[in-house]
Formats: C-alpha cells, sequence, structure tokens
C-alpha cells in the first residue's frame, strides 16, 4: 500500500511539476586559428566529420574530438560543400574560378576540378536526380553536374541571385532568390523553374530549412523567419529572429527549427503545428556566428566565427580578422 501511495504521489508530482523544457547552450569553444574567412559549415554524419570553407582551403573537423584532423589546400574563394558518401565523393564550390572541386571523402584527394556557372556559393546533392547543384551568384543560374560522373548535364536560370537551397528528395527543390525577396522551386531533372513566390515582409531571404513531413519551407529574412507552404507557395506565418542571418536547420525529431544569427545569436524556434510557431530560446554564441550545422541524431549545433580588428577598415574592405581567432562553438541541449 505505501509503495502505491508513493507512485500516485510521484506521478502527481511529475503532472504538477513538469520537468522544465531543455535549454540550448554553447557548450564548447575551440580555436581553430588558421587564415580565410568562411561560408557553410558541412556536417558529415557518417565520417562525423564537419567540414568548413575558409576561402583557399577546407577545414575538416572530428567531431568528437572536436579537433582539425585534415585540410583540404590549393581551392580559390570557397563557400560550400555537398557529401555524397553512397559515391564516397565530396564536392566544393569554388567562387573564385567559377569551378566545383571534386575530392575523395575517404582520403580527401582532389579528383578533380569542373568549370560551371559564375560565382558559384551554395551546394546540394540532390538524391532523386543522383545530381549536384551549385548556385551562382553572379550568373544567376544553378548548374547541375552528375555525381557519378562529374560530368555537367545542364543549367537552370534563376532570374534573380540564388543563396541556400533545399530538396524534398522526390523531384523538387526550392531556392531563395535574395535580390528578388523570393523562393524559386525548380525541377531538378527538367532542368525547368516551376513556380517563383515572393514572400511578404522577406527582406533578403538567406537561409533556408525544410520540413518534408510538414511540407514547410522556413526562410530565414531579416530580423524574421517566413514560414512558406511547399506546395502552394503561401506565406504561413513569420517569427521574429536575430539580426544577419545566414543559415538554418530543422530537426525533425524535435520539431525545431534553428537559424544562425551574425548578431552573436542562434534562434530556436518550435514547430508546435504546421501553422504555429513559438521562440523556444535565443541562445548567445558569438558575434560574426551567422552559419550553422546541425548533426539531428544528437541535436548538436556547431558554428564558427572569428573576433576582428575594432578599427574601421579601409572603403570597400572588410574588417581585419585577428590572427589565430578563428573558433569553433558547438551548441547543445542541456
Amino acid at each position: 500500500m505505501k509503495r502505491i501511495v508513493a507512485l500516485f504521489f510521484a506521478a502527481f508530482m511529475l503532472a504538477a511539476f513538469p520537468a522544465p523544457a531543455q535549454q540550448y547552450k554553447a557548450t564548447d569553444k575551440v580555436k581553430l586559428g588558421g587564415e580565410g574567412g568562411w561560408d557553410y559549415l558541412t556536417f558529415d554524419k557518417e565520417g562525423q566529420r564537419l567540414f568548413i570553407t575558409r576561402g583557399s582551403h577546407i577545414m575538416v573537423v572530428d567531431t568528437q574530438s572536436l579537433k582539425l584532423t585534415s585540410d583540404i589546400a590549393d581551392q580559390s574563394g570557397l563557400h560550400g560543400v555537398a557529401l555524397v558518401p553512397g559515391l564516397n565523393r565530396g564536392f566544393a564550390s569554388n567562387g573564385g574560378d567559377d569551378s566545383v572541386t571534386i575530392f575523395d571523402l575517404k582520403t580527401l584527394k582532389v579528383l578533380d576540378k569542373v568549370k560551371v556557372g559564375t560565382r558559384p556559393d551554395a551546394i546540394i546533392y540532390d538524391p532523386f536526380t543522383k545530381r549536384v547543384f551549385t548556385f551562382n551568384a553572379k550568373s544567376q543560374d544553378s548548374t547541375a553536374l552528375d555525381a557519378a560522373t562529374g560530368k555537367v548535364v545542364g543549367t537552370v536560370p534563376l532570374g534573380g541571385k540564388p543563396e541556400t537551397p533545399a530538396t524534398d528528395g522526390k523531384g523538387t527543390m526550392y531556392v531563395n532568390i535574395e535580390d528578388k525577396n523570393e523562393i524559386a522551386k525548380f525541377d531538378p531533372a527538367k532542368l525547368t523553374v516551376l513556380s517563383r513566390w515572393p514572400v511578404a515582409g522577406c527582406t533578403e531571404p538567406s537561409a533556408l530549412a525544410y520540413d518534408l513531413q510538414h511540407q514547410r519551407l522556413f526562410a530565414g529574412c531579416e530580423k524574421l523567419m517566413a514560414v512558406v507552404d511547399a506546395t502552394s507557395g503561401k506565406l504561413v506565418t513569420t517569427v521574429p529572429i536575430g539580426e544577419g542571418v545566414d543559415a538554418g536547420g530543422f530537426n525533425p525529431g524535435t520539431q525545431e527549427v534553428f537559424m544562425s544569427c551574425g548578431n552573436g545569436t542562434l534562434s530556436v524556434v518550435h514547430e508546435d503545428s504546421p501553422d504555429k510557431y513559438s521562440v523556444k530560446q535565443t541562445v548567445e554564441t558569438q558575434r560574426g556566428a551567422r552559419t550553422m550545422a546541425l548533426d539531428d541524431s544528437t541535436n548538436t549545433i556547431y558554428t564558427v566565427t572569428a573576433e576582428f580588428d575594432p578599427a574601421p577598415p579601409p572603403p570597400g574592405q572588410r574588417r581585419k580578422m585577428i590572427p589565430d581567432t578563428f573558433t569553433l562553438i558547438v551548441v547543445k541541449a542541456q
């Protein structure tokens, strides 16, 4: 009888005073050093590695030890990395010489360089067509490469400056058109644009994350996240986020959207329902940490930044990065 009463009391206490929701926190800050600016981060789930583009080279970090293990050198104006584990291939976009570098995922040895559109930026692998797509800022189009052969198979004119893409893996792709404040929907097999959706209230959409189950696109815009129906293009709602967003991710296991912002915050937004969203937390990271990668199996977010000279730079130039301050920041739920 005493045990029954104890169990009843424990159940009552849990119901009356539920466990507090998990809070995210920057658990690790590791100085990696090295030269060059940075852009996209890519998480390699199979290899437990993080690929970080640094202008002229790609840093490869072991996500278990958080140590730099390799470096792919002699690149030009790097932006992003796409991984195709089934082919043991990696693809990196070089905005400096309008090319894609193809490398071996195990040895990290460069295998080939292929010319694409002008100033390729974001890059993604589409499993439906088995093609790699670069999104070319200056030529305002997307170049499609056969992932197995590395050959260019065609181009999709996008009519504006493309930013971050997303794929449903079933024959449809999406990409932010930054200078038009819209999202373009296109067919990756036929290489044709299907729709162009203006996103009301969204200025310069950069980040893009995707909820396949509920068919929702999450576009990171200036100080807000726009939620867009991926079937109709209808704006569902907007949610306030930090300033200077440049990357995002969605974890279907927790129904959370993450947006990394250059003002030194990570916005965590919960999908309460396909049409309702709430800001769960604003996590302090570090100023400049505008891009990110998500390991959705452990719900770990990786972001990077550096410290900069406080003195105003000469006209037309960026602030000078202070040497050896480039830092990897790891955010986890506590």
